[in-house]
């Protein structure tokens, strides 16, 4: 793993979802918003998401383009004890290395299991390419791993979540990404669509989002600005505040 550090320009990151059971519909994922949420907070760039299904050759060619692209890459899903769980094999095979059983993993699965229970489908969750180091947590003892710039997690979201704190820290971080959301009501976006272009094109280094929500209502719209220049951001946010008083009806 590396060492925490602030780097100069700010750290990007890409996730990649494994699983059948999310591109069928069955299962919804809520690990995307957690991490993107995690990582504004620490000053990662949250830049890509894909979703891949549980097939090898998606995994590898997916996470080969991602981790060539970005300095992180995350992975959620398939590292469970089923035929299925198919994501550390994946990853081996990208990074050309074997997969191996770790002892330092079937320490901590016998922390949890007996040896009677810790049979040959719970013993796959001990399986890591060589030269990764595991990543622990604090909800299961089955770890993910973490080998060059690609972090292995579970899909099962308090897993991954309290995976995610293991690595947090030492990922490298830089000034937090801050959030401004305005209402702007019922005022349509095609109102002020030119308006809020010129403010967003004043403010470098200032994003400028406007969000459609449905309520019982009808249509209201929110404008959504986010940067790590806290006084950018507060003249951006003052610029879009006085666009929609004049709008205003």
């Amino acid at each position: 793993m590396t060492e925490a550090a602030t780097g100069e320009a700010p750290a990007t990151a890409a996730v990649l979802i494994i699983g059948d059971e999310i591109l069928s519909g069955r299962t919804q994922d809520v690990n995307t918003r957690y991490i993107a949420n995690y990582l504004a907070q620490i000053g990662v760039d949250l830049r890509e998401a894909r979703v891949v299904p549980d097939d090898e050759v998606e995994i590898v060619a997916a996470l080969n383009a991602l981790r060539a692209r970005y300095s992180y890459v995350f992975t959620t899903g398939g590292i469970g004890p089923t035929h299925d769980d198919i994501t550390a094999d994946a990853v081996g095979k990208a990074f050309g290395v074997e997969v191996v059983e770790d002892p330092d993993a079937i320490a901590l699965l016998s922390e949890r299991f007996t040896e009677q229970e810790l049979n040959p489908a719970r013993r796959r969750m001990a399986r890591v390419p060589k030269g990764a180091a595991l990543v622990r947590n604090a909800a299961s003892k089955a770890p993910g791993f973490w080998i060059d710039n690609v972090i292995v997690m579970a899909g099962v979201p308090v897993i991954m979540q309290s995976m995610m704190d293991t690595v947090g820290p030492l990922l490298r971080s830089g000034p937090p990404i801050q959030v401004e959301t305005i209402e702007a009501g019922a005022i349509p976006e095609g109102t002020y669509a030119l308006k809020l272009e010129a403010i967003a094109l004043a403010h470098e280094g200032v994003s400028i989002g406007s969000y459609p929500r449905f309520s019982s209502a009808g249509i209201r719209n929110q404008i959504v600005l986010r940067s790590r220049d806290a006084a950018s951001l507060d003249l951006a946010t003052r610029a879009v505040r006085a666009m929609l008083v004049e709008l205003a009806p």
